[in-house]
Formats: structure tokens, C-alpha cells, sequence
């Protein structure tokens, strides 16, 4: 049974997006045809399929839109963590992003809760943007 965390596997389509975040930005993709920004990263706007990406830097504040607390883990690996909050955030922006909410008191986290961006290094390689109350 392994106890090691599974990492992100960093492709051609997101490594802008990881880059960033190991420098403390979140970089999400801003299509240049019809202007809105998307998430997770890949290699055509899921809003009207052109391929004219560039990362843009966003304002990592963003809203709670659901979320759950885990209070058993998901696998051994994670045995530690319990109980931690998986949300799915509403960036100021406009897309959603699945991510944990960073809490003392998971109880407290609510749907509508204010967030911001905070980033947790795991690796020397990955960096995580997880979301803290506000």
C-alpha cells in the first residue's frame, strides 16, 4: 500500500498553469477570440473552440459554489489530512475550479463563502493553489 500523495501530470497544455502557481500566481487560460477565461487548461476554448490561448493572471478571489468534507481519507496516503474540505470555487472570472479549502474549522466553510488563493508547495516540482476563507 503506498502512503504517497498522487501528483498532477504536468502536459504541454498545462505546465503555464503549474509554472505559475510554483510562482505564487494563478495563471488560468483567456481565449483571444471570444474573450473568457476557462478551466481547467487544454488546448481549445471550450466556449467557441478556438485554439488563440494565453495564460492569463487572475485575481485568485473567487466564492465557494459547493464543496464537501472528507472525514475519512482517500486512501492511506491521505490518513493525516481528515477532515479537509474539496470545494468547488466560482473565480471572480467566471470559471469554476475544483481545489481544497485551506480551514482550522471545516464546519465553518459555507456555500457563498469569500475566497482567495493561497499555495501550498508539495514538491519541488508542484505547487498547489488551494482557496482560505476570507
Amino acid at each position: 500500500m503506498s502512503t504517497e500523495k498522487p501528483l498532477p501530470v504536468i502536459d504541454h497544455d498545462s505546465a503555464p498553469y503549474w509554472q505559475a502557481a510554483h510562482e505564487g500566481r494563478l495563471d488560468i487560460p483567456l481565449c483571444g477570440d471570444c474573450g473568457k477565461h476557462h478551466f481547467y487548461p487544454r488546448a481549445i476554448c471550450p466556449h467557441c473552440h478556438s485554439d488563440n490561448l494565453k495564460f492569463d493572471t487572475v485575481s485568485g478571489r473567487g466564492e465557494v459554489h459547493t464543496f464537501t468534507i472528507a472525514r475519512r481519507p482517500a486512501g492511506p496516503a491521505f490518513a493525516d489530512n481528515v477532515p479537509y474540505v474539496v470545494a468547488l470555487i466560482e473565480l471572480e472570472e467566471g470559471p469554476r475550479m475544483m481545489s481544497r479549502i485551506q480551514t482550522d474549522d471545516p464546519e465553518k466553510v459555507h456555500i457563498g463563502a469569500k475566497v482567495e488563493v493561497t499555495f501550498v508547495k508539495a514538491t519541488d516540482e508542484i505547487t498547489f493553489p488551494y482557496f482560505r476563507m476570507t
